[in-house]
């Protein structure tokens, strides 16, 4: 008797299910944040700096942006997979949904709690969209692209691009703090525990059986 396919088949359904799950976490968690009120990562602060100057709903901005930096995928050689392009489609709709029903909450303390759960779904967000193994994020494949491609070290890809789109954010208008720092030091780690948790195993290759 020879094997099915029903593990491969259910690899596969899980991760589907990883990938979605994982971009509409994804857009709770950056809702979270933003209305934690106390500090956002570099990319966030870069949105809100330009949803401040245009009118445009931040759920949008995330979306373009998210285009703009796919665009930049072109000259480095890098192939987005279907995971890539549905991270860039689907988060800033959820995140402005999720905007239409979290408000920030009255008090620090309540703020700082808002900010640890936003961060903590966030991580796990991203152990489960990446783990599904359909692709990076767009600002992820750009920082490995260019390291395939030019030779540059990841850090200094990662730092130089990220200072940059924090400084802009911040003179646009978007919210810097002490939130701000705690994400550039604990998101990494996070990710680091969630993703090796979260990473959908490989299918192993099917076998004849006798009965």
């Amino acid at each position: 008797m020879i094997a099915t396919g029903t593990a491969p088949r259910r690899i596969l359904v899980r991760r589907w299910g990883q990938l979605l799950l994982g971009l509409f976490f994804y857009g709770i968690a950056v809702a979270l944040l933003i209305r934690a009120d106390v500090g956002l990562d570099p990319w966030t602060v870069f949105a809100q700096g330009l949803e401040v100057q245009t009118g445009w709903s931040i759920g949008l901005i995330v979306v373009l942006i998210g285009a703009a930096v796919l665009l930049l995928w072109i000259p480095i050689r890098q192939k987005p997979g279907i995971g890539t392009v549905l991270n860039v489609l689907l988060i800033g709709p959820v995140l402005d949904l999720a905007m239409l029903v979290i408000e920030t909450p009255e008090g620090l303390w309540a703020q700082w709690l808002m900010f640890a759960g936003g961060l903590a779904l966030l991580a796990v967000a991203t152990g489960l969209y990446i783990g599904a193994r359909f692709g990076p994020g767009p600002r992820d494949g750009l920082m490995t692209g260019a390291h395939a491609r030019f030779g540059w070290k990841i850090w200094k890809v990662r730092t130089g691009v990220e200072v940059t789109v924090l400084a802009i954010g911040w003179l646009l208008g978007g919210t810097v703090g002490f939130g701000t720092v705690a994400f550039a030091l604990l998101i990494g780690p996070m990710v680091g525990v969630t993703l090796p948790l979260l990473r959908v195993p490989e299918p192993s290759r099917p076998t004849a059986v006798t009965a």
